[in-house]
């Protein structure tokens, strides 16, 4: 207990030297009001967003930040409900960095040291800079440049040494008093004689190598008896997924803050309280949308629980602007009708990738996937795959992880685009610190992503999707497409009538699939974070849809002499029997998968049995020759469970 005692003692010491300040509701701008205070404190590396709210907040005169319609634009007030704003706050990494300590206790100070460098980057570079380092979080709490998370000047104060080298946290900042802006010949005496900064033009706070050193994360592995491994585990490379893609390579570069703090080209003063200030145009917008909307939500529902600084109402225009994006950035949908026969319905969906980077992109607990429902013309449910549970956990999911498919064809199969974490066993894991290999990652590519680009090796295609011929290629077997293709190969079973198809592609940032394991483990971080997920709305987002209505399926049979030879059992689990019309001779049978590779055909005993056992699940087409003419049948594997 005594050396508790002295170990409080020296880190309140600690923290009045480093000059973090008591977390204080009164403390804040005098421009704000309320219970909507942000932090002014300061100290000789950084100034709390409180200070920057005096001139780039609202202005109630209604001169500067304003659009040409006088609607308030200032960055301060679009930040401050921005998941960047309230990284510090955020109750899913909280409780994720306390599980990650729970089970590797020894390596707490590494752990929150780390994780903070990105969450809370000014109060854990404040340690690192002063020479105090490394920063625990239980300082948080009493550290208002801590808990103002990615605050203006974890940004503006960033120089460009290292710049799109810079990983895992690895920011650089100058010692002197100095930010940076993207606006030339700044009037840089209202900021030293306001804040004490100079402000500085630097090109490099448009570069998308400034969001690389938190949006590129690499981390150390251990094993199960918590060792280290001596290998690395490649977490998000957002930054390098960009790098490789069109965006990355057009001229100019769609960058980061092109689409995340789009421009508009408005004139607008950009500081208040200051005379004859020159317009500046294009403006940023700093609303830094990405598309975690169900965080948001969940921190706007909890406003006081999490000590959040910022109305509802911001919340409410984030969150607008995040769903925006999801639903017209991120992706397109398109169906397609491939043929129709007796006995199978074949349609194609496309899905296309609109965003700069993979989708999803960032931490691996996010995901898409895809719903297909084919529906009768009397409202009845011929087929569906990717239906959700009342608690959001979706209908047919492998235990572990769902592979790629590139054909579905029993409602079981779910295509789902994620990025799968295993550990050294080669078990699928949500512990990041146990991450030791992708299991699999089939997260839809940029347009332009190649395999042979120099990131390749931080940005791969895992599992069957780099099999998949449609994955990422175009009709022509170019690669870069940003696309997948979808095979729905869907048994009628007699069925004839009228049919629509229809599907959709969904988003989940925090499926329940991601926390079900950390919920098993009570801490009071833990426990909070799982309070407020059930009291969520957890419904999957719907991010786009497409249709084919009025599909006509008739019973039109085969003619000829070739019209009954029948396939069976089919499906099969590798034997089968072709039953074949009296007085037809079989000369041979060939097998080909749904690319048009053939593949080997075990016999069987007579010519007209075959086996094949010992290829994968999936469909292949039977070629059978004879001598009334050639067919062919469609063969369906099943597994032999």
């Amino acid at each position: 207990m005594r050396i508790r005692a002295i170990a409080v003692i020296i880190l309140a010491a600690l923290t009045a030297t480093l000059g973090a300040a008591m977390y204080d509701p009164d403390e804040g701008s005098p421009r704000s009001g309320g219970d909507l205070l942000l932090p002014v404190f300061t100290n000789q590396y950084f100034h709390g967003s409180g200070r920057c709210d005096g001139c780039h907040g609202f202005d109630p005169e209604g001169n500067a930040s304003v659009d040409q319609q006088g609607n308030d634009i200032s960055p301060v007030e679009y930040w401050r409900s921005t998941m960047m704003a309230n990284a510090a706050k955020d109750p899913y990494w909280k409780a994720k960095v306390r599980h990650e300590v729970m089970l590797n206790p020894a390596y707490r100070t590494d752990f929150e040291d780390k994780c903070a460098s990105c969450h809370a980057p000014m109060g854990r570079y404040t340690y690192h800079l002063s020479g105090a380092g490394p920063f625990p979080m239980d300082s948080l709490r009493v550290d208002s440049l801590a808990m103002d998370g990615v605050s203006c000047m974890s940004c503006h104060r960033q120089d460009s040494i290292g710049l799109g080298s810079n990983h895992s946290g690895l920011l650089h900042y100058m010692a002197d008093p100095m930010e940076f802006g993207p606006y030339e010949k700044p009037f840089q005496a209202a900021m030293q004689n306001f804040v004490g900064l100079t402000p500085y033009y630097s090109e490099h706070i448009r570069s998308a190598g400034l969001c690389a050193g938190c949006h590129s994360l690499i981390t150390e592995t251990l094993d199960l008896n918590g060792d280290p491994t001596g290998t690395t585990f490649v977490e998000q490379a957002t930054y390098h997924e960009w790098l490789n893609s069109s965006s990355a390579q057009s001229n100019p570069k769609v960058t980061c803050q092109t689409c995340h703090m789009p421009r508009i080209t408005d004139q607008v003063i950009i500081a208040a309280n200051i005379g004859f200030l020159p317009y500046r145009s294009p403006y940023p917008l700093h609303q830094l949308t990405g598309g975690n909307s169900f965080m948001l939500k969940l921190m706007r529902d909890n406003i006081d629980t999490l000590g959040i600084i910022s109305a509802a109402s911001n919340f409410d225009r984030t969150i607008a602007a995040t769903e925006e994006m999801l639903r017209g950035a991120t992706a397109e949908l398109n169906l397609a009708l491939e043929s129709v026969t007796p006995d199978t319905l074949r349609i194609t969906l496309r899905i296309r990738n609109k965003a700069g980077h993979k989708f999803p992109s960032g931490f691996p607990s996010r995901r898409a996937f895809v719903r297909f429902d084919l529906v009768s013309d009397e409202g009845d449910t011929l087929f569906s795959t990717g239906r959700t549970t009342p608690d959001f956990h979706l209908v047919g999911e492998d235990a572990g992880f769902e592979p790629h498919h590139n054909i579905i064809t029993q409602p079981d199969q779910v295509q789902i685009y994620e990025m799968v974490m295993g550990n050294v066993n080669g078990e699928a894991t949500h512990v990041l610190a146990n991450a030791s290999t992708h299991l699999k990652d089939n997260r839809l590519t940029p347009v332009g992503f190649s395999t042979s680009h120099a990131v390749y090796d931080t940005t791969r295609i895992v599992g069957h999707a780099l099999t998949d011929a449609d994955f990422n290629y175009d009709a022509q077997g170019n690669e870069g497409s940003g696309s997948d293709i979808v095979h729905f190969h869907i048994p009628l079973n007699g069925y004839t009538g009228r049919v629509d198809a229809r599907a959709h592609l969904y988003y989940q940032s925090v499926p329940p699939t991601s926390v079900q394991h950390m919920f098993q483990s009570q801490q009071p971080d833990i426990d909070l974070f799982e309070t407020l997920y059930n009291a969520a709305d957890r419904a999957p987002f719907l991010m786009k849809s497409d249709s084919l209505l009025g599909i006509e399926i008739t019973s039109i049979k085969d003619k000829g002499p070739l019209a009954e030879l029948r396939v069976w059992p089919n499906p099969t689990t590798g034997l089968f029997r072709l039953n074949i019309p009296a007085g037809t001779n079989i000369k041979q049978l060939l097998l080909f998968d749904v690319k048009g590779n053939q593949l080997q055909l075990r016999p069987f005993n007579g010519r007209n049995e075959g086996d094949i056992s010992h290829l994968p699940r999936g469909i292949y087409n039977l070629l059978i020759e004879t001598d009334k003419g050639t067919a062919v049948r469609r063969l369906i594997k099943m597994s032999e469970n």
